[in-house]
């Protein structure tokens, strides 16, 4: 592997035995057809299956894979802050690991980061719902819908989807966001894109394809309680000074 790597691919992992062997085979045969110089970070937080055993073994086939092991569950803001923070690639991005966005999306993210001279890209399913392949329950997608209206009432942030699992960023300039980031479950997408803007980050919202996998692990009435929740701790923060802008 070249010293200098160009991405970096976070995936946070729990309890993922089953889907990870065809998640990291994707991966490497999309990094293996572009030439990319890559590494495939997988955070293991706190599993009690055979993911790790099933991340060592791929590392074995495909070098760019390493993992993370966390003794406990954390959640999933913190396995993808630890995973962002220890990457080392010019762009990391991170993908959920069942890859309800292919993997080939990123070639979108990529381009707007290097193209585009944004210093973040995040996919989005709100843009265009033409690209969604597989839906989620119409209960689901109301609750989401409602759950964006929220979040853009309490963090002012213009995008039509914060939660989608498929975000890239430049590392250096990105980095104090994950060096900040104080939600450690799931609502800490929009946590991050708050901080992006505080910090002067410049964001693309790109559509991506992406589709519902069954075996999501996000439970719709427990989670969506706490990620509202999570939003008020947002703007609680920011109150209490604990997002400082970075010195100029």
């Amino acid at each position: 592997m070249s010293s200098r790597l160009e991405l970096s691919i976070v995936i946070p992992a729990v309890n993922e035995e089953l889907r990870l062997p065809e998640t990291l085979e994707k991966i490497h045969a999309y990094l293996a057809a572009k030439g990319m110089s890559a590494e495939v970070v997988v955070v293991d937080d706190g599993s009690t299956d055979r993911t790790a055993e099933v991340v060592d073994a791929a590392s074995r086939r495909f070098p760019e894979i390493r993992r993370i092991t966390n003794p406990t569950n954390h959640g999933k803001g913190f396995a993808v802050r630890q995973g962002m923070l220890d990457a080392r690639g010019e762009i990391a991005l991170f993908s959920d690991a069942d890859l309800s966005t292919p993997i080939e999306e990123a070639d979108k993210l990529i381009a707007a980061i290097r193209e585009g001279s944004y210093d973040a890209a995040i996919g989005s399913r709100g843009l265009d719902r033409r690209l969604i392949e597989s839906h989620q329950s119409a209960m689901r997608e109301a609750g989401g819908k409602l759950f964006n209206r929220v979040v853009r009432f309490f963090t002012g942030l213009p995008f039509a989807d914060t939660q989608c699992g498929f975000k890239a960023f430049r590392r250096d300039r990105a980095r104090i966001l994950f060096e900040q980031q104080r939600i450690v479950g799931f609502g800490f997408d929009p946590e991050i894109l708050f901080l992006a803007g505080r910090h002067g980050l410049r964001v693309a919202e790109i559509p991506v394809r992406w589709a519902h996998d069954p075996g999501s692990k996000v439970k719709f009435l427990r989670d969506g309680l706490q990620m509202l929740g999570e939003l008020w701790t947002i703007r609680r923060n920011a109150w209490r000074g604990l997002y400082p802008r970075r010195k100029s």
